[in-house]
Protein backbone atom coordinates (compact mmCIF):
# COMPACT_ATOMS: atom_id res chain seq x y z
CA UNK A 1 0.00 0.00 0.00
CA UNK A 2 1.81 2.98 -1.23
CA UNK A 3 0.58 6.49 -0.53
CA UNK A 4 1.64 8.86 -3.95
CA UNK A 5 1.47 12.64 -3.69
CA UNK A 6 -2.21 14.36 -4.23
CA UNK A 7 -1.05 16.94 -6.48
CA UNK A 8 2.40 18.22 -6.22
CA UNK A 9 5.05 15.59 -7.74
CA UNK A 10 7.74 15.95 -5.12
CA UNK A 11 5.23 14.93 -2.37
CA UNK A 12 6.35 11.52 -2.55
CA UNK A 13 9.01 9.69 0.09
CA UNK A 14 12.29 7.96 -0.91
CA UNK A 15 10.72 5.09 0.47
CA UNK A 16 8.13 4.86 -1.91
CA UNK A 17 10.04 5.41 -5.05
CA UNK A 18 12.14 2.97 -4.22
CA UNK A 19 9.67 0.82 -3.56
CA UNK A 20 7.70 1.39 -6.81
CA UNK A 21 10.93 0.84 -8.72
CA UNK A 22 11.48 -2.81 -6.75
CA UNK A 23 8.11 -4.84 -6.98
CA UNK A 24 7.22 -6.90 -9.99
CA UNK A 25 3.75 -5.26 -10.48
CA UNK A 26 2.30 -1.97 -9.81
CA UNK A 27 -1.87 -1.49 -9.25
CA UNK A 28 -3.36 1.27 -10.06
CA UNK A 29 -6.64 3.00 -9.65
CA UNK A 30 -6.07 4.99 -13.13
CA UNK A 31 -3.04 4.31 -14.92
CA UNK A 32 -3.21 7.55 -17.34
CA UNK A 33 -2.67 9.27 -14.04
CA UNK A 34 -0.11 7.39 -12.46
CA UNK A 35 2.07 6.96 -15.76
CA UNK A 36 2.40 10.79 -14.89
CA UNK A 37 4.24 9.82 -11.49
CA UNK A 38 5.80 7.04 -13.03
CA UNK A 39 7.61 8.69 -15.77
CA UNK A 40 8.37 11.42 -13.41
CA UNK A 41 10.72 9.12 -11.22
CA UNK A 42 11.95 6.98 -14.30
CA UNK A 43 10.01 3.66 -12.92
CA UNK A 44 9.53 1.71 -15.38
CA UNK A 45 7.69 -1.11 -13.00
CA UNK A 46 4.76 -3.23 -14.81
CA UNK A 47 1.12 -1.32 -14.66
CA UNK A 48 -2.34 -2.63 -14.24
CA UNK A 49 -5.12 -1.46 -13.93
CA UNK A 50 -7.41 -1.81 -10.52
CA UNK A 51 -9.95 0.26 -9.65
CA UNK A 52 -13.85 -0.41 -8.51
CA UNK A 53 -15.31 -1.65 -12.02
CA UNK A 54 -12.85 -4.50 -11.81
CA UNK A 55 -12.44 -5.23 -8.43
CA UNK A 56 -13.99 -8.74 -8.86
CA UNK A 57 -12.20 -10.11 -11.33
CA UNK A 58 -8.98 -8.41 -10.82
CA UNK A 59 -8.63 -9.56 -6.77
CA UNK A 60 -7.70 -12.92 -7.39
CA UNK A 61 -5.94 -12.48 -10.17
CA UNK A 62 -3.80 -9.91 -8.06
CA UNK A 63 -3.79 -12.46 -4.85
CA UNK A 64 -2.51 -15.31 -6.74
CA UNK A 65 0.63 -13.24 -8.05
CA UNK A 66 1.38 -12.78 -4.48
CA UNK A 67 0.69 -16.34 -3.58
CA UNK A 68 3.17 -17.35 -6.57
CA UNK A 69 5.93 -15.17 -4.31
CA UNK A 70 5.65 -11.81 -6.88
CA UNK A 71 5.49 -8.49 -4.97
CA UNK A 72 2.55 -5.84 -5.73
CA UNK A 73 2.19 -2.42 -4.84
CA UNK A 74 -1.39 -0.99 -4.55
CA UNK A 75 -1.36 2.66 -5.57
CA UNK A 76 -4.56 5.40 -5.96
CA UNK A 77 -5.49 8.14 -7.59
CA UNK A 78 -3.63 10.14 -5.38
CA UNK A 79 -2.66 10.30 -2.06
CA UNK A 80 -2.76 7.08 0.16
CA UNK A 81 -4.90 4.03 -1.22
CA UNK A 82 -7.56 2.36 1.23
CA UNK A 83 -9.25 6.08 1.87
CA UNK A 84 -12.29 6.34 -0.57
CA UNK A 85 -10.66 3.52 -3.32
CA UNK A 86 -11.45 0.06 -3.73
CA UNK A 87 -7.53 -0.48 -1.56
CA UNK A 88 -9.93 -1.96 0.89
CA UNK A 89 -11.43 -4.56 -0.88
CA UNK A 90 -7.91 -6.09 -1.79
CA UNK A 91 -6.64 -5.63 1.70
CA UNK A 92 -9.42 -7.36 3.14
CA UNK A 93 -8.83 -10.11 0.64
CA UNK A 94 -5.27 -10.30 1.43
CA UNK A 95 -5.83 -10.55 4.84
CA UNK A 96 -8.00 -13.78 4.54
CA UNK A 97 -5.88 -15.18 2.51
CA UNK A 98 -2.80 -14.60 5.46
CA UNK A 99 -0.82 -12.03 2.86
CA UNK A 100 1.29 -9.41 4.21
CA UNK A 101 -0.20 -6.09 4.02
CA UNK A 102 2.94 -3.59 4.29
CA UNK A 103 2.09 0.52 4.46
CA UNK A 104 4.10 3.35 3.11
CA UNK A 105 2.49 6.13 4.48
CA UNK A 106 2.23 9.55 2.66
CA UNK A 107 0.78 12.11 1.30
CA UNK A 108 -3.28 12.83 2.51
CA UNK A 109 -5.79 15.02 1.50
CA UNK A 110 -7.71 14.73 4.37
CA UNK A 111 -4.73 15.32 6.98
CA UNK A 112 -3.02 17.69 4.89
CA UNK A 113 -6.52 20.18 4.73
CA UNK A 114 -7.22 19.50 8.68
CA UNK A 115 -3.74 20.51 9.63
CA UNK A 116 -4.30 23.64 8.17
CA UNK A 117 -8.04 24.30 8.53
CA UNK A 118 -7.88 26.40 11.95
CA UNK A 119 -10.55 23.86 12.94
CA UNK A 120 -10.27 21.76 15.92
CA UNK A 121 -7.81 18.87 14.89
CA UNK A 122 -7.21 16.80 17.78
CA UNK A 123 -10.83 14.58 17.34
CA UNK A 124 -12.43 14.40 13.96
CA UNK A 125 -14.22 12.03 11.54
CA UNK A 126 -13.99 11.73 7.97
CA UNK A 127 -17.00 10.83 5.88
CA UNK A 128 -15.71 10.20 2.47
CA UNK A 129 -18.08 11.10 0.00
CA UNK A 130 -21.81 11.67 0.93
CA UNK A 131 -24.75 9.19 -0.50
CA UNK A 132 -26.25 10.89 -3.48
CA UNK A 133 -29.45 9.59 -2.82
CA UNK A 134 -30.37 7.14 -0.78
CA UNK A 135 -29.24 7.66 2.78
CA UNK A 136 -28.40 11.08 2.49
CA UNK A 137 -30.60 13.18 4.75
CA UNK A 138 -30.09 10.89 7.24
CA UNK A 139 -26.25 10.94 7.21
CA UNK A 140 -26.80 14.31 7.53
CA UNK A 141 -28.58 14.30 10.03
CA UNK A 142 -26.28 12.39 11.94
CA UNK A 143 -23.74 15.10 11.15
CA UNK A 144 -25.32 17.33 12.45
CA UNK A 145 -25.31 15.98 15.72
CA UNK A 146 -21.35 14.84 15.65
CA UNK A 147 -19.04 16.88 17.87
CA UNK A 148 -16.01 16.28 16.10
CA UNK A 149 -14.77 18.35 12.95
CA UNK A 150 -16.54 16.78 9.82
CA UNK A 151 -14.46 16.22 6.88
CA UNK A 152 -16.17 15.36 3.77
CA UNK A 153 -15.49 14.54 0.05
CA UNK A 154 -16.75 16.42 -2.81
CA UNK A 155 -17.05 17.33 -6.42
CA UNK A 156 -16.93 20.93 -7.63
CA UNK A 157 -20.06 20.90 -9.68
CA UNK A 158 -21.84 19.08 -6.34
CA UNK A 159 -20.69 21.35 -3.79
CA UNK A 160 -22.89 24.02 -4.00
CA UNK A 161 -25.66 21.97 -3.49
CA UNK A 162 -23.86 20.22 -0.44
CA UNK A 163 -22.99 23.12 1.62
CA UNK A 164 -26.95 24.15 1.29
CA UNK A 165 -27.70 21.30 2.29
CA UNK A 166 -25.27 21.43 5.36
CA UNK A 167 -26.19 24.87 6.12
CA UNK A 168 -29.73 24.10 6.37
CA UNK A 169 -29.42 20.89 8.73
CA UNK A 170 -26.54 22.14 10.71
CA UNK A 171 -27.15 25.85 11.15
CA UNK A 172 -24.21 28.64 9.86
CA UNK A 173 -21.34 26.90 11.24
CA UNK A 174 -17.68 27.77 10.70
CA UNK A 175 -16.26 26.00 7.94
CA UNK A 176 -13.59 25.78 5.64
CA UNK A 177 -13.00 25.18 1.38
CA UNK A 178 -9.43 23.08 0.72
CA UNK A 179 -9.08 23.27 -2.73
CA UNK A 180 -6.57 21.76 -5.50
CA UNK A 181 -4.04 20.96 -2.24
CA UNK A 182 -0.22 20.85 -3.17
CA UNK A 183 -1.13 21.99 -6.39
CA UNK A 184 -0.42 25.64 -8.33
CA UNK A 185 -4.38 27.19 -7.57
CA UNK A 186 -4.18 25.58 -3.64
CA UNK A 187 -7.09 27.58 -1.90
CA UNK A 188 -8.18 27.70 1.36
CA UNK A 189 -11.45 29.50 1.93
CA UNK A 190 -12.68 30.27 5.76
CA UNK A 191 -15.83 31.24 6.82
CA UNK A 192 -19.24 30.16 7.58
CA UNK A 193 -21.72 27.87 5.58
CA UNK A 194 -23.34 31.23 4.20
CA UNK A 195 -20.32 33.29 3.10
CA UNK A 196 -19.29 30.04 1.19
CA UNK A 197 -22.34 29.47 -0.53
CA UNK A 198 -21.94 33.22 -1.51
CA UNK A 199 -18.59 32.35 -2.54
CA UNK A 200 -19.27 29.33 -4.73
CA UNK A 201 -22.07 31.47 -5.98
CA UNK A 202 -19.73 34.42 -7.26
CA UNK A 203 -16.49 31.74 -8.52
CA UNK A 204 -17.67 28.35 -9.26
CA UNK A 205 -14.78 25.99 -7.66
CA UNK A 206 -12.59 23.71 -9.22
CA UNK A 207 -10.30 21.01 -8.88
CA UNK A 208 -10.65 18.39 -5.71
CA UNK A 209 -12.74 19.86 -3.25
CA UNK A 210 -11.79 18.76 0.71
CA UNK A 211 -14.79 20.31 3.09
CA UNK A 212 -14.46 20.57 6.53
CA UNK A 213 -17.23 21.97 9.15
CA UNK A 214 -17.05 22.83 12.64
CA UNK A 215 -18.86 20.01 15.23
CA UNK A 216 -21.91 20.68 17.10
CA UNK A 217 -21.63 22.28 20.29
CA UNK A 218 -24.22 21.39 22.78
CA UNK A 219 -24.14 24.60 24.20
CA UNK A 220 -25.51 26.92 21.38
CA UNK A 221 -28.40 25.94 19.44
CA UNK A 222 -28.19 24.75 15.92
CA UNK A 223 -29.02 28.18 13.85
CA UNK A 224 -27.27 29.79 16.28
CA UNK A 225 -23.95 27.89 15.57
Amino acid sequence: MVATPIGNLEDITYRAVNILKKVDVIAAEDTRKSSILLRHYQINTHLRSYHSYNLKKETPKIVELLKSGQSVALISDAGTPGISDPGYHLVQTCIEQDIRIIPIPGASAIITALIASGLPSHRFVFEGFLPQKKGRKKRLDQLSEEERTVIIYESPHRILKTVRELRERMGDRWCVMARELTKKFEEFFRGTLSDLMNYIERKPPKGEIVLLIQGFNKRVKKNEV
